[in-house]
C-alpha cells in the first residue's frame, strides 16, 4: 500500500515557478515509478510526467517539455515536479500518481493517487 500526499501548490504569475511535491508512505514506494497529473475545470485528467522508480528515465507531456522536471528522492520517498515559465493553461489540480509500470502516461497504469493539489497561474 502506497499513500501519497501532494504540497507546493498555490497562486503563480504566468512567467513565474513553482514547485510540487508528493510525499510517500509505504515502505515498497523506492519500487513504483511515479508521476504527476492534471486536472483542469471541465477537463478530463491528463498526463504530465513520469519518472522510473530509479529516475534513470523521465518523460513529459510535450505541453511541458522543456519547462517542466519530474524528479524524486528516494531516500525523502518524495517526487517532485519543478515548473517553469507557467502559462495560465497549467492551472490546474495537480495529482500525484504511482504503479508499477515503469512509465506511467495514462490513468490506467496508475495503481495509487493522491489528494491533489491546485496551481493557479494569472495572465
Amino acid at each position: 500500500q502506497v499513500q501519497l500526499v501532494e504540497s507546493g501548490g498555490g497562486l503563480v504569475q504566468a512567467g513565474g515557478s513553482l514547485r510540487l511535491s508528493c510525499a510517500a508512505s509505504g515502505r515498497t514506494f523506492s519500487s513504483y515509478a511515479a508521476g504527476w497529473f492534471r486536472q483542469a475545470p471541465g477537463k478530463e485528467r491528463e498526463f504530465v510526467a513520469t519518472i522510473s522508480w530509479s529516475g534513470g528515465f523521465t518523460y513529459y507531456a510535450d505541453s511541458v517539455k522543456g519547462r517542466f522536471t519530474i524528479s524524486r528522492d528516494n531516500a525523502k520517498r518524495t517526487v517532485y515536479l519543478q515548473m517553469n515559465s507557467l502559462k495560465p493553461e497549467d492551472a490546474a489540480v495537480y495529482y500525484c500518481a504511482a504503479g508499477l509500470n515503469y512509465k506511467i502516461d495514462s490513468r490506467d497504469k496508475v495503481d495509487y493517487w493522491g489528494k491533489g493539489t491546485l496551481v493557479t497561474v494569472s495572465s
